[in-house]
């Protein structure tokens, strides 16, 4: 009988932390552009098309859409989830559904395996950090996945022999590794000498079972690292069926066990990395299912089928990533992305020891306040992670009750918030990512000197503890490629997001000269309660004067503040706020200002406002990053209107000089055809926001941009026709039956189809190939029985499919 044959495709899919950490939002990534921050841009090029992938046939049609994630192993970072989970929670369902499907298909093994909580180097981490990040990242899948997870993907694959220890006494059964990481195998049961595998000359077609000094066992499964470089860096991905027939040719007919032929990359190479990357992912997969030789499968499952035959052992503090071992996070080994050849890592051993030392004085700190507290403070940290997935105050007073050796009062309930919070801040500030690319004043590298921020800020709330100044002191040794060096990015970047509760005021204060606010409104991970809001109006002018509680949905830390706003119009803006004192004081503030405002002598406001908070003033230049844009592109929107009236002008009053020079084949002047630039972008985005969209106004801008071969703004362009696309396709989706609808569409599509926009259809095809599922054979037998509608809808939805590339079979 001939030995069966597997095929295993695994995805790490992976995003580190971005959000903000005094708001536990992500901001603003202009990098990311034309969409807001770099986890939504990658969800739709990879996440997103990856759950509902399309299979073409040989005229690049679409003929049917699959859940990638079904068929093959694959990982999520827990902090991708949790994002996923508020933002898009269409693809995290579909995550959670395809792992279902797959335990279906196979034999009751989901295809998901965990992983360690925020990506950090294992063997570089201390042994209660490597404890708590396993438990995390155990616990947050059981919460999503609903079962306890069978594998644990480490990662950059950093191992040592401590985490495997860990990741055994906690019952995971296996992990996978780079070929290079093994360093001799034998069979089990043999007495016989051990065969040297270095160099990545271990068989990747089996499991390995690696013992370990406790005598525990973990399997280990060692993944073929020359198709995986392919398929990650080389052009595999091209084509599916090449991608197919390079899995299918590395079986060995001379081995004499069921191989088992498994990669393992990056899943953002499927779609971000590599464009398309998911479609040949899907049809490299039907065609190894349709493969009468070889089945599909995951680890899990392999495991219960086939037991390892050899035992393996690993070379201790090695990576995927590194050729020195697990150097790249710690030192300049000389590793990098390529994109700055000649640029220095020597900032990695500066900032490695800079959250080193942090990370020591911060244990101490915790496990001495901690302990007056709660039982067991390490105990506790572990078991964190119940909070951090359910904030509700039910569920965070259970966690306290369970926890405390006391009974706890308000005060020490914030105490304990505050220090656990330090503690997810010290483990989130060794995210791997903050060290893996070419420079220190990086996004990665800033996030992660963030979450170092903020854990010494809630250092200085709980023990008056300074430890900035030491800190700050280390990284100015970290020399920077684009700046001086570690210190003044940390001052340039780091500081000026530092958020405390007189801040969050602040921004409340002065958002409200902008948006009314209910009497209690939700700011990020804050809330503020408003007592009292007066609010004074003459002209352009506005003065405010209130009473507000802020309180942190985080440590339950709560301030009391009374606040002046002072608004001259547009960003002139500024605002005083300060702890409350009493009623006498606030009401003596507003009778000082009373007359001043009446009198609009706004030097003496600025006077009253300087002299009554002293340092304690603001601007919009403290309002949170999404807020202060959003604030300061509706101050811009009238300075625009009055561009566009300037340009829309040149344009006109040229147009006749433009078009004669034209006839003559005279070059049209630069200042001309800025006008035009300017009017044709506004206006195209203008007209794509409409509702109705006026078609031939449309039809005459796209002509006006081909006849003067101008720049448009692309990007942006797409995504709004995308975006109104998808709002089209779903008035479709609600009212299938209306053909008017899919008319509508056909004008829009075939007008977009002739300018050539790259327009994202995924969503709308969904939806196109889900209703041709429901209702085109109902339709088919209407019209065969003479509905004359059911005819012209048929005629209608093929032309629709034309223009999606849909093809419903």
């Amino acid at each position: 009988m001939a030995l069966k044959k597997y095929i295993c495709i695994h995805g790490h899919f992976y995003q580190p932390p971005r959000e903000n950490p005094w708001l536990e939002e992500v901001e603003t990534e202009d990098s990311a552009y034309p969409y807001h921050d770099w986890n939504e841009r990658i969800t739709a090029e990879c996440y997103a098309p990856n759950t509902a992938s399309r299979i073409l046939n040989p005229d690049g049609v679409i003929v049917n859409i699959v859940n990638n994630y079904s068929k093959i192993s694959f990982n999520f970072g827990p902090t991708l989830l949790s994002w996923l989970q508020r933002h898009n929670n269409g693809v995290y369902e579909a995550v959670l559904e395809a792992d279902r499907l797959s335990m279906e298909r196979f034999s009751g093994h989901g295809s998901a395996i965990a992983q360690v909580y925020n990506h950090m180097i294992m063997p570089l981490a201390s042994r209660k950090d490597k404890y708590t990040q396993i438990m995390w990242g155990i616990r947050d899948f059981q919460y999503r996945f609903n079962r306890y997870p069978e594998g644990m993907w480490l990662p950059e694959t950093a191992v040592d022999i401590e985490t495997l220890e860990i990741l055994a006494e906690m019952n995971i059964k296996f992990t996978i590794l780079s070929p290079a990481q093994a360093l001799k195998v034998r069979r089990l049961g043999s007495t016989s000498e051990w065969k040297d595998v270095k160099g990545g000359k271990v068989d990747p077609s089996m499991p390995y079972i690696c013992r370990l000094p406790s005598g525990n066992i973990i399997n280990i499964f060692f993944y073929d690292g020359p198709i995986s470089r392919d398929v990650a860096f080389g052009g595999l991905l091209h084509n599916g069926e090449a991608f197919a027939n390079r899995l299918l040719s590395a079986f060995n007919e001379k081995r004499t066990w069921p191989q088992i032929i498994h990669i393992a990359t990056d899943g953002e190479t499927f779609g971000h990395h590599h464009r398309g990357g998911d479609m040949a992912l899907a049809y490299c997969l039907y065609l190894i299912e349709n493969h009468a030789e070889v089945e599909l499968i995951n680890y899990a499952a392999y495991l219960e089928r086939h037991h390892p035959q050899y035992e393996v052992q690993i070379i201790e503090n090695t990576s995927w990533s590194c050729a020195h071992g697990v150097k790249r996070w710690q030192e300049d080994c000389g590793c990098q992305t390529g994109a700055h050849p000649r640029w220095t890592q020597q900032w990695r051993k500066p900032l490695r020891e800079a959250m080193d030392w942090l990370s020591a004085e911060l244990a101490r700190l915790y496990e001495d306040k901690v302990s007056q507290y709660l039982k067991n403070p390490w105990h506790a940290r572990n078991h964190y992670i119940t909070v951090i997935l359910d904030r509700s105050r039910e569920n965070v007073e259970t966690f306290l009750k369970t926890h405390a050796r006391k009974k706890l009062s308000s005060e020490d309930k914030v105490m304990v918030l505050k220090l656990l919070e330090m503690q997810r801040n010290a483990m989130l500030m060794y995210t791997s990512c903050g060290w893996f690319f070419d420079d220190i004043s990086g996004i990665e590298s800033i996030q992660v000197m963030m979450y170092a921020a903020r854990a010494m800020q809630l250092a200085r709330d709980i023990a008056g503890l300074d430890l900035e100044k030491d800190y700050v002191e280390i990284l100015s040794r970290a020399p920077g490629n684009v700046y001086e060096n570690g210190a003044f990015v940390y001052e340039k970047f780091v500081k000026p997001s530092s958020v405390d509760l007189l801040r969050v005021g602040a921004h409340y204060a002065i958002s409200s000269v902008f948006e009314e606010y209910p009497e209690e409104v939700r700011l990020s991970c804050y809330s503020a309660r408003v007592e009292e809001y007066i609010r004074n109006e003459s002209g352009r002018l506005k003065l405010i004067n209130g009473v507000a509680r802020i309180i942190s949905d985080i440590t339950w830390d709560n301030k009391k503040i009374n606040f002046t706003v002072f608004s001259m119009g547009d960003h002139n803006v500024t605002a005083g706020v300060k702890d409350f004192k009493d009623k006498k004081t606030f009401i003596s503030l507003l009778e000082e200002l009373k007359d001043i405002f009446q009198r609009a002598d706004v030097p003496d406001i600025i006077r009253v406002i300087d002299k009554h908070y002293k340092n304690s003033t603001f601007s919009l230049w403290h309002l949170f990053k999404d807020k202060q844009r959003e604030i300061i592109q509706d101050i811009l929107e009238s300075r625009y209107r009055e561009m566009d009236a300037l340009y829309r002008q040149i344009y006109d009053n040229n147009y006749s000089v433009m078009n004669f020079l034209s006839t003559l084949n005279i070059p049209v002047p630069r200042s001309f055809l800025m006008a035009v630039e300017h009017t044709l972008n506004r206006e195209l985005k203008e007209t794509l926001e409409e509702d109705p969209i006026d078609y031939d106004r449309l039809k005459n801008m796209f002509d006006e941009v081909r006849r003067w071969n101008i720049e448009i703004d692309r990007a942006r362009l797409s995504l709004l026709a995308s975006s109104r696309i998808d709002y089209f396709m779903e008035k479709v989706n609600t009212y299938p039956e209306d053909q008017t609808l899919i008319d509508e569409l056909n004008v829009f599509l075939r007008l977009l189809r002739e300018f050539s926009l790259e327009l994202d259809l995924w969503k709308t095809q969904n939806i196109y190939f889900s209703i041709g599922r429901q209702y085109l054979n109902e339709m088919k037998e209407r019209a065969e029985r003479g509905d004359a509608k059911a005819g012209l809808w048929l005629e209608a939805f093929s032309k629709l499919g034309h223009y999606l590339r849909v093809k419903i079979v």
